[in-house]
């Protein structure tokens, strides 16, 4: 009872902080996950991408230093059966990566002023042919697909742990359960 409550309370803080703010109201699913470390970010992030599959969208929400691009490291490199170099877009606003399942389009829009900005990063493409990871996804809110994974990450009880919690829309939902 007491996880249940712990996690309906998370879910109500992301709901009342203005984390679904333009990305949909409704929270289909969600669970929520203590990560004590960097490796149980990766596993948590290896899980997820078990699950994935082309044309899926996987938000990844959270403040700065929060574990967004180490949440998907760990999604790439589950992906590309390996270990591959994956430096933060914040620069470069998108970054992909060919992987046996379909291109990865792994995508930073902080810097973005604009969400129809998105369109000249190829983000039609990436959702129609490819698995999106995409940090930042409040600047894009209302160009957001409904069927999506979100992964809100923040600090955790103690220093240098994090926890995530993921809410599953659309077939999301059913594949959360599997996670």
């Amino acid at each position: 009872m007491a996880k249940q409550a712990r996690k309906s309370t998370l879910v109500a803080a992301m709901i009342g902080s203005g984390y679904k703010r333009g990305m949909g109201a409704e929270a289909i699913d969600a669970r929520v996950f203590d990560l004590p470390d960097v490796a149980a970010t990766s596993a948590l992030a290896a899980r997820v991408a078990a699950q994935t599959r082309r044309g899926d969208v996987v938000t990844l929400d959270g403040e700065l230093g929060s574990g967004k691009t180490t949440f998907a490291r760990g999604v790439i490199t589950f992906l590309c059966n390996g270990p591959v170099e994956v430096p933060s877009p914040t620069f470069t606003l998108v970054q992909t990566y060919s992987c046996p399942r379909g291109t990865i389009w792994h995508f930073d829009l902080y810097r973005l002023a604009r969400a129809d900005e998105v369109y000249e990063l190829g983000i039609e493409e990436a959702f129609a042919e490819g698995i999106s990871l995409i940090e930042w996804p409040a600047r894009m809110a209302a160009l957001l697909p409904h069927d999506r994974l979100d992964v809100l990450l923040s600090e955790g009880a103690e220093s240098g742990h994090r926890r995530a919690a993921l809410q599953g829309h659309g077939d999301w939902a059913r594949r959360l359960a599997k996670i």
